[in-house]
């Protein structure tokens, strides 16, 4: 996976996340529509997501499908945006992006992070009605998320509200059938988003799979 991901160039991932934008509204995950308090919801799921929600997102690095569109798009609908604010060592903590412009130039190893804005605790996850987050692959069986070894959502994902939907992003090659390695302290994804579609897992698996 990670040496076809490779085989991407620039161009490949900022169409990708162009398309997932498209994607990301059709299954409604994008607010925008009607007065501010309207609720939208994911696919026929009725999980609430809508235009004056918190979404806690992520900053795309490497071979990651660009993720500037969807946030760009997240912002604009009037939804809140929390992104990874990394610290020393894998400490887990947010910060508010308030334009995709603000983003600092990424260091050594490291995504971006919102320019001037303050570290808020990993408590601020509990804040998010919906969580994007980043997958190298994804069970759609079982809902199991394959990172990339760190453990940082795994700590992260201990402050989330039981009710805000964990969306996982991904390449569509990377949605698989196949057994994945998974833990006690592994949490299960809701839906694997990719630019060809969304499927719909576990407690939202009722729904239809665009």
């Amino acid at each position: 996976m990670l040496r076809r991901r490779r085989e991407t160039d620039a161009g490949e991932r900022l169409e990708a996340g162009e398309r997932l934008v498209a994607v990301a509204r059709k299954a409604g995950l994008i607010g925008g529509a009607g007065p501010v308090g309207e609720t939208r919801s994911l696919g026929e799921s009725g999980l609430p997501v809508g235009p004056d929600r918190t979404v806690a997102a992520y900053v795309s690095t490497g071979t990651e499908i660009d993720l500037r569109p969807l946030l760009g798009a997240l912002l604009a609908s009037g939804s809140r945006v929390i992104v990874p604010r990394l610290g020393a060592g894998l400490d887990v903590g947010w910060s508010e992006l308030r334009s995709v412009a603000a983003l600092a130039s990424p260091g050594a190893g490291r995504p971006s992070e919102p320019m001037g804005e303050r570290t808020l605790g990993p408590e601020a996850l509990s804040q998010a009605d919906l969580i994007i987050l980043p997958a190298l692959a994804v069970n759609v069986d079982d809902g199991t998320r394959l990172g990339r070894g760190g453990g940082w959502y795994d700590r992260a994902l201990a402050h989330a509200s039981p009710a805000a939907p964990v969306i996982a992003v991904c390449w569509p090659w990377e949605v698989t059938h196949d057994p994945l390695p998974r833990e006690a302290h592994d949490v299960p994804v809701d839906a694997a988003l990719t630019p060809d579609g969304i499927t719909m897992i576990g407690r939202v698996a009722g729904a239809t799979s665009m």
